[in-house]
């Protein structure tokens, strides 16, 4: 996933501004863009139109969302049992502000095309993360940042039904893991020696990033962002095991078991047996320097993983996101208009000439083409008889056609991401009648269906799993 994570990168960087970060080779050299058009002596200048994209996206997220009614969850609206558990479902939402959660989430989909959040309570998680103070004990949904997540890099599956290992990074204080994982005193003194080694330099020398390398700005897989945390690295697998089907010709139960158990049913002619391989999964909690820190059989009902994932579109395993569709554009549009105002600072300046014999002793031509450039700046020469003096030289702009380009980029930012000025709330002329406009954003809708409908698969799977572990708490 080191690609991805470049790429999130990349798109976050230009979502939230920082639009000339990218790396160059100029004069031999690498450096930003950004550091490149200011030793030319320009001003890189941007217009963020991909933040106002967003922002639009997310505005028709929050007004077209609304809680699932029961018989969408699948539950029977007239049963009191279920009537219970969706009121059940309903506050557990708002112990988590399930709406703000959610939309912040749809923000990190637009940027990277991944969705997480992570399922845990006190009695479900291996490691419940504190840090939320609620009136109430509570099933908790945590965003999980795509930084920090993994997932089985085989698989293909558009909604994840083939990975066979799952997890992602955490970074806790040492107080929280020894709270949540330390059983005794012995453990707290092993993890402090554990910990102890993962900070030495010998062992941080001899690490590279997650999938890039150790100068990258991304998160190092191993190290933490602060050197008072601790990096635990969760994984979940699912292994293959033997197992037994067994039938109680008697009862007529039937039930699965462990092959250990195998001489003493055969014994019995009353079972009848049958042999298979059944998938399980099993956590792991392990230290950066691969000392496991705990294991074992998943706790959760159903036995799966606590996470709930979306990736779009998912296409033989690969991950694209909205905002990485209109980052040309968004480049292409920063470009016209630094070059719009590079002409119009050329036309307005001109150029200066300056005869050779004008040129006063122990004065470089530097300094004068220093002093040029300053708006206030004073040029001290050496007139001679008959010699022309210094003098600027000026011209009106030319129409080179970069209003029209610009023109033509802008039409093509909305044609690309499949937002319109409808969507926005901007109406093409003063005649048009509500009905027009009605009909325009029901059109302009069309081309974002697809992304919202992937959203709205997540939240119904994350409220699935929800009700899922609802009903089995007391």
């Amino acid at each position: 996933m080191s690609t991805f994570r470049a790429d999130r990168e990349r798109a976050k960087r230009y979502c939230y501004g920082r639009q000339w970060d990218d790396l160059i080779e100029a004069d031999g050299r690498i450096m930003k863009e950004e550091d490149y058009i200011r030793s030319r002596g320009n001003v890189p200048l941007k217009n963020n139109l991909i933040r106002r994209l967003v922002r639009s996206v997310l505005g028709v997220f929050r007004n077209q969302y609304a809680f699932p009614s029961p018989a969408s969850l699948g539950l029977d609206p007239d049963s009191p049992a279920s009537r219970l558990l969706y009121d059940r479902l309903r506050r557990n939402a708002d112990l988590n502000s399930l709406p703000e959660l959610l939309a912040r989430t749809m923000e990190e989909f637009l940027i990277s095309g991944l969705a997480v959040h992570r399922k845990s309570s006190s009695r479900t998680s291996p490691l419940h993360m504190p840090g939320v103070a609620a009136p109430e004990p509570f099933l908790r949904t945590d965003y999980v940042a795509p930084d920090s997540f993994f997932v089985d890099a085989a698989a293909r599956d558009f909604r994840g039904w083939d990975i066979r290992i799952i997890g992602q990074t955490h970074d806790i204080p040492f107080s929280t893991l020894c709270a949540a994982m330390a059983r005794s005193r012995a453990d707290v003194a092993r993890f402090r020696d554990i910990f102890a080694s993962a900070s030495s330099p010998s062992f941080l020398s001899s690490l590279s990033g997650f999938g890039s390398p150790a100068s990258s700005s991304l998160r190092s897989f191993y190290t933490p962002p602060s050197p008072d945390l601790c990096r635990v690295i969760e994984v979940w697998t699912r292994d293959s095991q033997e197992r037994l089907r067994v039938h109680d010709l008697r009862s007529g139960r039937v039930f699965i078991t462990t092959t250990a158990h195998a001489s003493r049913l055969q014994a019995d002619p009353h079972l009848r047996l049958s042999w298979h391989m059944a998938d399980t999964w099993h956590y792991h909690f392990f230290a950066p320097t691969g000392e496991t820190l705990a294991e074992g059989k998943s706790p959760l009902p159903g036995g799966g993983h606590p996470y709930v994932w979306k990736a779009y579109p998912f296409i033989d395993g690969e991950i694209h996101s909205f905002v990485a569709d209109v980052i040309d554009q968004q480049r292409h549009t920063n470009r016209l208009i630094t070059l719009y105002d590079w002409v119009l600072r050329s036309t307005a300046k001109g150029v200066l000439l300056f005869p050779e014999t004008a040129l006063p002793e122990g004065v470089d031509i530097n300094d004068i083409s220093d002093q040029w450039s300053r708006f206030n700046g004073v040029i001290l020469f050496r007139p001679k008889a008959g010699m022309p003096i210094p003098q600027q030289v000026t011209g009106s702009a030319s129409k080179v056609g970069i209003t029209d380009l610009l023109n033509i980029q802008l039409n093509m930012f909305e044609d690309v991401s499949g937002v319109s000025g409808a969507l926005e709330g901007k109406l093409a002329s003063g005649a048009v009648s509500g009905k027009l406009y009605d009909q325009q954003t029901r059109q302009a809708m069309i081309a974002l269906q697809d992304i919202l409908d992937s959203v709205n698969v997540f939240i119904q799977d994350s409220l699935h799993r929800d009700l899922t572990l609802l009903n089995n708490q007391p």
